[in-house]
C-alpha cells in the first residue's frame, strides 16, 4: 500500500511526460505542479463540483439505504426474502453491465425514459438528451446511478444493525404510546448511529473517487471539462494528456481531502474508545 503512494508523492515534485514513459530522466520541479493546480480554476471547479457531488449522493443513499432497511424489518419474510436478492443482485452486478443498461435507459433515440414520458398524453420531449445537453442533467443521471449501486450496501448495513435492537423495548415504548417516528429517534437510532457514521464515510470516499460510472457516461454524452469530477479530470490531466506530474499532484490533494474528511469520524472513534 505504501509504493503507490510514495510513488505519486515523488511524481508530484517531478516534470514527468511522455518521453519519461519511454524512459528519460524525469527532472524536479519541486513544487511547480502543486503551484499550477493551486492557481488553476478549472480544478477548483472540478474540486468543488466533485465534493458537492459525493456529499449529495451520500447523505441520499444513507437517507435511502436507512428507509429500505426499516421496510425490511416490517415485512413478511418472504417478501423480505425477494427484496434482499433484488438488492444482493444490484449490489453484486458489474459496474460495466449496469452501466450498459442504465445508458441504454436515457438513450436519446431508443431510450425507455424518453419513450415513458412521451407516452404521456400531451406531453412530447422528442428525443431528448439526458446526458448530453447539460453539466446539471448529467450529474443528476450520474446521481441516481451512483446512489441505485451504493443503496443495497447502506440498506443491508442498517438493517444488520436494526436486529440488534430489543423488540421488547419497542414493543413497551409503543404501549407507552410512542410512535413510528419517536421509536426509531431514541430507540433504534441510537443504536444505528455507529453504522450509519461508517457506512456515510465509505461512501463519502467511494462517491469522491467515481471514476467508471462517469467515463461511461461521458461516452455516451459530453467530454467536456464542464461533465468532469475529480477522477476523470485527473485521467484526463495525466493519462490523456501525458502530464503525469500535475496528475500525481492532484492525486495527492484528493489524498488529503480523503483523509481531512476520514479525520473527523477517527478522532471520534478514538475519543469513544478512550
Amino acid at each position: 500500500m505504501g509504493y503507490p503512494v510514495y510513488w505519486q508523492i515523488v511524481t508530484s515534485f517531478q516534470k514527468y511526460g511522455m518521453q519519461q514513459q519511454f524512459g528519460a530522466a524525469p527532472d524536479f520541479v519541486w513544487l511547480e505542479n502543486y503551484i499550477t493546480i493551486a492557481t488553476d480554476p478549472t480544478f477548483w471547479a472540478v474540486a468543488a463540483r466533485s465534493v458537492l457531488f459525493c456529499v449529495i449522493t451520500a447523505f441520499i443513499t444513507i437517507i435511502v439505504g436507512v428507509l429500505l432497511a426499516l421496510l425490511m424489518t416490517k415485512v413478511h419474510n418472504t417478501i423480505r426474502l425477494i427484496f434482499q436478492i433484488a438488492l444482493l443482485v444490484a449490489w453484486a452486478m458489474p459496474v460495466i453491465a449496469a452501466m450498459t443498461v442504465w445508458i441504454w435507459l436515457f438513450d436519446r433515440r431508443r431510450g425507455v425514459v424518453n419513450y415513458l414520458i412521451n407516452s404521456i398524453p400531451g406531453v412530447d420531449i422528442g428525443n431528448f438528451n439526458w446526458i448530453g445537453s447539460s453539466p446539471a442533467l448529467f450529474f443528476g443521471v450520474a446521481s441516481i446511478i451512483i446512489i441505485w449501486m451504493s443503496v443495497p450496501f447502506v440498506a443491508f448495513s442498517a438493517y444488520a444493525g436494526l436486529t440488534q435492537v430489543s423488540g421488547e423495548v419497542l414493543e413497551a415504548s409503543s404501549l407507552d404510546g410512542a410512535n413510528g417516528f419517536q421509536r426509531f429517534r431514541y430507540i433504534m437510532f441510537p443504536v444505528l448511529k455507529p453504522v450509519i457514521a461508517i457506512v456515510l464515510l465509505l461512501n463519502l470516499i467511494w462517491d469522491l473517487r467515481v471514476f467508471a460510472q462517469i467515463t461511461l457516461l461521458q461516452d455516451a454524452g459530453s467530454k467536456s471539462t464542464a461533465y468532469d469530477l475529480l477522477g476523470t479530470y485527473i485521467y484526463k490531466i495525466g493519462v490523456g494528456g501525458g502530464q503525469f506530474g500535475s496528475a500525481a499532484a492532484m492525486s495527492i490533494f484528493v489524498l488529503a481531502l480523503t483523509i481531512a474528511i476520514s479525520w473527523f469520524y477517527v478522532r471520534n472513534l478514538v475519543k469513544e474508545e478512550a
